[in-house]
């Protein structure tokens, strides 16, 4: 007896060594809710290898669901299907969706299990894949935005098309996790925001306003921002939250008004600090950079844009939104900056009607930046960025360029949108150098509309905007570029004298598949007109640019500057290449325009 139970004893030891030192899995890296009522919560984390491991934890004790689709419809979609029943007993199998009702499953079997377990409460499947599968079922995993399908029952019976169904916009190729961030010992937190502002009954309102700093003895960095919004139905009002740092020789008035409206005072500071956009959240900088303020080189104000979109027109509504700072002593060893890119927000750039597809380009030529910065510029060290479009966009892409060479796509997302406008990490640190050309490209499509979409600042109507996150910073605001409409006119057989006429002219397109891609051609092909801005408004460069083709370069034919009354031109007069007078002066060049950019040739 007292040997069986030394031997029971024994076995009960060597069982625990072995339960305790069977190995946890590895901890992943990302995670989010997939629904509005945090029922489904996903982690996931990716491998030099292109694998993806994903984990779902959802409350429910019966069937659950993930999956890719290619525009957020079912049809097409990629979807793996697990669940635990009453015996004990797991499955767990790989499908896809052959219409919005009927699910087939994969031949191939792409979905690695992991493991899946249930208790009283939810069922947690945890599963990897490659990127790329090769089976033309699966959908590959890229670098752009991914529409992601959860979906759960109550019990076992599979019942796909009956069961609670989720989609949601998500970008899975993050690099830098939370945990891998240094949070401050010692932080305070500053908040940028409108106070008890009455929502106008208009469908686009841009509500500008002035605020000061913190006042600081010594310098500090902001190191984290967050949005602020105070109800969920102002969430769906609030299209974006801009934070714009003011040189501190401006003159700046004082209450809250339309930012591009009939007092151009209020468009006045130029240099973006930081950004929000919708379906965005916070956002922690990197260790090596932050945003500095506290000595007599930063800015003591910002300016705080807040741009709402009332579609339904909905009265009495009271919004306090804005926009938290983190900011410490605790110093980085880089003082940040962002340079916005771009196509230049103007009536210049319009899309056709009836477009599947349809690019615009907008080109920052940074030759000038030393001359305009007032010292040399050392080489921007990119590490972040945030794309945006309007409604109508589909994709955007940031290629650099050296010598008439393609350096690298700095950035892309093919898969853009709307509703996820976010600031993302580069993979790694890219470095621009002056001299270099910056190509933004945007794709959009347009096929529910019927008139041409212009460039302006309704929801309604278009941008095409990347904002690089560089270090070290330099007084670079924004470096963006538009094409001569007037060159695009009479590629497409209309008469135009100036930039006005070639605008109205396009009125005049009997657009189709045809016309719709000459444009584009001769958008691609025109002169650019290239805007250079820095902290300071009084200052602006704007020169002539020929694009000579992809992979070729740009020339500069003009530059001109204004700086506190001084003026440089070289080449060509003002007047004799640039309409911009003429275009300035039209309603249809909105005053928004005019007073924003100060540009007084």
């Amino acid at each position: 007896n007292a040997c069986k139970l030394l031997t029971a004893l024994i076995s009960l030891v060597m069982s625990a060594f072995h339960a305790t030192s069977q190995p946890s899995p590895p901890p992943l890296r990302f995670s989010a809710f997939l629904d509005h009522s945090n029922l489904v919560f996903m982690s996931w984390d990716h491998d030099a290898e292109e694998i993806m491991t994903f984990e779902l934890r959802v409350n429910t004790i019966g069937w659950v669901a993930f999956g890719f689709s290619r525009h957020g419809e079912l049809s097409g979609s990629d979807i793996v299907i697990g669940g635990v029943f009453p015996n004990g007993s797991i499955y767990f199998s790989d499908w896809h969706a052959v219409d919005e009702e009927n699910l087939e499953e994969d031949k191939s079997q792409d979905y690695q299990l992991l493991s899946l377990t249930e208790d009283e409460t939810f069922t947690t499947m945890r599963f990897k894949r490659y990127f790329q599968t090769c089976d033309p079922n699966d959908l590959d995993i890229t670098g752009d935005t991914a529409r992601l399908i959860s979906a759960f029952g109550t019990d076992d019976a599979v019942q796909f098309s009956k069961g609670q169904r989720f989609l949601k916009s998500l970008f899975l190729m993050r690099v830098i996790s939370p945990t891998e961030l240094n949070d401050p010992k010692i932080f305070f937190t500053y908040d940028l925001k409108l106070n008890d502002f009455p929502i106008p009954v208009d469908e686009t309102t841009y509500a500008c306003t002035f605020i000061p700093l913190p006042i600081l003895k010594q310098k500090h960095h902001i190191y984290k921002f967050e949005p602020i919004i105070t109800t969920h139905q102002n969430r769906s009002m609030v299209h974006h939250i801009l934070v714009y740092a003011c040189g501190n020789g401006s003159v700046l008035p004082t209450g809250i008004s339309d930012c591009y409206g009939a007092n151009p005072d209020f468009a006045l500071c130029s240099q973006v600090v930081v950004g929000w956009a919708v379906g965005g959240g916070s956002y922690q900088f990197p260790n090596e950079a932050a945003i500095s303020i506290g000595t007599p080189m930063d800015p003591q104000y910002i300016r705080l844009e807040i741009h709402y979109s009332n579609f339904d027109l909905i009265p009495g509504l009271i919004d306090n939104s804005g926009i938290r700072l983190y900011y410490t002593p605790d110093l980085r060893p880089y003082d940040m900056g962002v340079l916005q890119t771009g196509v230049f927000t103007f009536p210049v750039h319009f899309i056709p009607p009836g477009a599947d597809t349809y690019k615009s380009y907008g080109l920052c030529k940074s030759s000038q930046f030393n001359e305009m910065n007032g010292t040399p510029v050392p080489d921007l060290n990119v590490f972040g960025f945030l794309l945006h479009t309007h409604l109508a966009g589909r994709g955007l892409k940031v290629v650099q360029y050296r010598n008439g060479e393609q350096v690298r796509i700095i950035c892309e997302d093919n898969k853009y949108d709307f509703s996820l406008q976010e600031t993302r990490d580069l993979k790694e640190v890219i470095t621009i150098k002056v001299g270099d050309e910056i190509l933004v490209e945007c794709n959009f499509q347009t096929l529910d509309r019927t008139e041409i979409t212009f460039g302006g600042p309704s929801t309604l109507n278009e941008m095409c905007l990347a904002f690089l996150f560089y270090y070290p910073r330099n007084n670079i605001s924004s470096c963006m570029g538009y094409p001569d409409i007037q060159q695009i006119a009479h590629a497409l057989g209309q008469e135009a004298s100036d930039a006005m006429e070639g605008m109205i002219a396009m009125n005049y397109v009997e657009w189709n598949n045809e016309t719709i891609k000459n444009a584009e051609k001769a958008a691609k092909e025109a002169n650019q007109t290239v805007m250079i801005k820095t902290i300071d408004v009084s200052v602006l460069c704007l020169y002539l640019a020929e694009w000579l083709g992809v992979g070729k370069t740009w020339s500069a034919l003009e530059f001109e500057t204004k700086a506190h009354g001084r003026t440089k031109v070289s080449a060509l007069s003002t007047a004799e290449i640039l309409p911009l007078p003429l275009l300035l002066l039209t309603q249809l060049a909105f005053t928004w325009l005019l007073t924003s950019y100060q540009c007084r040739i």
